[in-house]
């Protein structure tokens, strides 16, 4: 087990930059650990957001998933890093090849800056709903990648995660088991896959943020039903989004719809404000909490539950990315990057009809 001495710099920025620096808390009390257990948990205050409970929890040996019906995923080969033309604009954590982790202060625009949003967001939904048209048998996830990366850089933007805090491929790709940040590879979907795919674009300046989950093939009603309430999950928080709610409401909302069909909900990663940055406050938890924090007229932000049929525990692969469920469980998806109006909120990420 590794301690709270061994921290990875590069694996601690990549979830809260440099947040750590201004703790007030020792290393030491930061960490709860019991002995025999495989699992080290972080007690943080919001500004960490809890992302780095699973920084030490690293992949079980499991080779066959509970139901026994499916192979638990294993790494596939990683194609070369894939080119960007010199004249797109890049995000500034490229060159340094460092993540800022979570940036303080809410993403509010003016009327230029909400054109920009809506703009990266509508690109980023174009690009998400093409990469769904992708998903079928036999087809792999680094060439959804190629074809994501290729589509995103012919409309002038910039792949967001490619070298976001050394992350090597232009889109996530997370397939089953998988929680988040799965890395695109040389692996075929099979029938009965489900595979969430994570776009971010940065356009003009600004990110545009989304993710779907999608079926391949003939998927079963377990699956088919664990995408649907997670759908509908994101579709009721929004529905509460307005100037003046409090942010806590988000997750209560989730996790209540959750409950209603026995799914947990995923505690350590959240949504984040978006925009002239990737990741900013506020951090936008999915499950019931007692977290402050209201809503403002023109700030945008996402919201990106992951439900499971299992754990919700979290494990960690050694390529420092990949997160799966601890029992090889169904994990599903879905975000938007909404925009706080008058009347409600306005979802950026959507595709028009």
């Amino acid at each position: 087990m590794v301690g709270a001495s061994s921290l990875h710099p590069r694996l601690l920025s990549s979830f809260v930059g440099d947040r750590l620096a201004q703790s007030r808390q020792p290393l030491a009390q930061l960490f709860h650990y019991n002995p025999g257990r495989k699992h080290i948990s972080m007690q943080l205050s919001r500004t960490f957001s809890g992302l780095t409970n699973i920084l030490f929890n690293r992949r079980n040996n499991l080779d066959e998933v509970p139901d026994g019906k499916r192979k638990c995923l294993r790494p596939g080969k990683l194609s070369p890093r894939r080119p960007v033309p010199n004249h797109i604009k890049k995000p500034p954590y490229v060159k340094t090849r460092m993540a800022p982790g979570i940036a303080s202060g809410p993403e509010v625009h003016d009327l230029k800056g909400i054109e920009h949003m809506r703009a990266s967001g509508r690109l980023a939904a174009q690009v998400l709903n093409y990469a769904g048209t992708l998903v079928k048998p036999g087809i792999t996830t680094d060439e959804i990648d190629e074809a994501v990366h290729q589509m995103i850089i012919d409309n002038g933007a910039y792949p967001s995660p490619l070298g976001y805090g050394g992350f090597p491929k232009s889109v996530c790709t997370s397939v089953n088991e998988c929680i988040c940040h799965g890395i695109p590879d040389s692996r075929p979907l099979e029938d009965g896959d489900i595979i969430n795919i994570d776009v971010t674009v940065y356009l003009n300046g600004y990110h545009g943020d989304t993710s779907a989950t999608f079926f391949c093939g003939d998927v079963s009603e377990k699956a088919r039903n664990l995408v649907k309430v997670t759908k509908e999950s994101l579709d009721k928080a929004i529905s509460i989004c307005a100037p003046g709610v409090e942010f806590k409401k988000i997750g209560k909302t989730i996790h209540d719809h959750a409950d209603k069909f026995g799914y947990g909900v995923v505690r350590q990663f959240v949504g984040h404000g978006v925009g002239r940055v990737f990741h900013a406050d506020p951090v936008v938890l999915h499950f019931r909490n007692n977290d402050g924090g209201r809503m403002v007229l023109n700030q945008t932000f996402t919201i990106e539950p992951m439900l499971t049929i299992g754990s919700i525990n979290p494990v960690m692969w050694d390529d420092d990315w990949t997160v799966v469920t601890e029992d090889g469980s169904l994990s599903a998806q879905f975000e938007h990057t909404i925009l706080i109006t008058e009347d409600g909120a306005e979802i950026l990420t959507q595709c028009e009809a």
